[in-house]
């Protein structure tokens, strides 16, 4: 039996597991991708000690520290998790079973679709939520992302440098782009941004032709794309986790005490998907709240060995 799970393997994950080394827990990371959602980001630029970084250069470093200190990881996603007397039973999707004394949720977040008529249906065909995946596949094309925060400012940027052009659509009221992101789009002569009210329906057939929306002034627009990308953010993956009876809040993230322990005992969250760190949902605060799993799982163990 492991003296600890976790579940996740993005920054909270792979920090819960440094700390988890350092401590000497027995452990064990299970997660679908390394790097979770820092994967897809073109550009870090507000990691302490790199000026500026990709995500998956940070990941691929996340990684070797892990390994390097004696952490596993297996790629695979979690199908069911059983309270034992002691300890937990986790099985994965190729039904294979662990157990471990503790877990810890590092779930992270899942892209936010905006459930428009067609949208499911191109999925992988033009429609995309990752543009640090998916923009090599766009060069010289015409393209449009959706959304208003900062990730969808740097997945423009990004675009700009594969696409013919790109058209930033958000809708009014929602632009939160920090003030240096909204400067380098307006100095990239290939994005254009807009506002809009309501997106209309994406026009096509057998692949994506264009996108039509409605301006503040209710006025009906069309883009001629071949490609659109949806940054609007993303929504908590707490779905096992709540299976297992651990406590969320109305929006699904899951309720944290300031040792990152939930309602269960010896089941511990970490990470974007907590009401932890104010809610800021960063890097940072998720490789803190990984640590912070991480030491509260050691001192448990500790004492019960006592």
């Amino acid at each position: 039996m492991y003296d600890l799970i976790i579940i996740g393997a993005g920054p909270a994950g792979l920090a819960a597991s440094i700390y988890a080394s350092r401590y000497k827990l027995k452990h064990l990371i299970i997660g679908e991708e390394v790097g979770g959602q820092i994967m897809k980001a073109s550009r870090i630029e507000n990691w302490p000690g790199e000026e500026s970084i990709t995500g998956m250069q940070l990941t691929e470093n996340f990684r070797k520290q892990v390994e390097k200190l004696g952490g596993e990881i297996i790629n695979i996603g979690v199908d069911d998790i059983e309270k034992l007397e002691g300890g937990f039973r986790i099985v994965t999707d190729d039904e294979k079973v662990f157990e471990a004394k503790t877990i810890i949720f590092a779930l992270g977040m899942k892209p936010r679709k905006m459930n428009l008529p067609k949208e499911d249906e191109f999925i992988g065909k033009g429609i995309s939520y990752c543009a640090t995946c998916d923009a090599m596949f766009f060069k010289k094309k015409d393209v449009v992302i959706i959304g208003g925060g900062d990730s969808a400012a740097t997945a423009a940027l990004h675009l700009a440098e594969f696409a013919n052009s790109v058209q930033l659509l958000y809708k009014n009221g929602t632009k939160i782009f920090e003030p240096v992101w909204e400067e380098r789009m307006l100095e990239n002569g290939k994005i254009t941004l807009e506002s809009f009210e309501n997106i209309l329906e994406i026009i096509g057939e057998s692949k994506i032709e264009g996108i039509a929306y409605e301006t503040q002034d209710r006025q009906k627009k069309e883009l001629k794309v071949q490609g659109i990308f949806i940054e609007i953010g993303s929504t908590p993956g707490a779905v096992i986790a709540k299976d297992l009876g651990v406590e969320t809040d109305e929006h699904e993230f899951i309720i944290v005490k300031p040792d990152q322990s939930t309602n269960i005992e010896g089941v511990y969250a970490a990470g974007d998907i907590t009401t932890a760190s104010n809610k800021l949902r960063q890097i940072v605060t998720a490789a803190a709240e990984g640590a912070i799993a991480a030491s509260s799982v050691y001192k448990t163990i500790k004492m019960d060995k006592k």
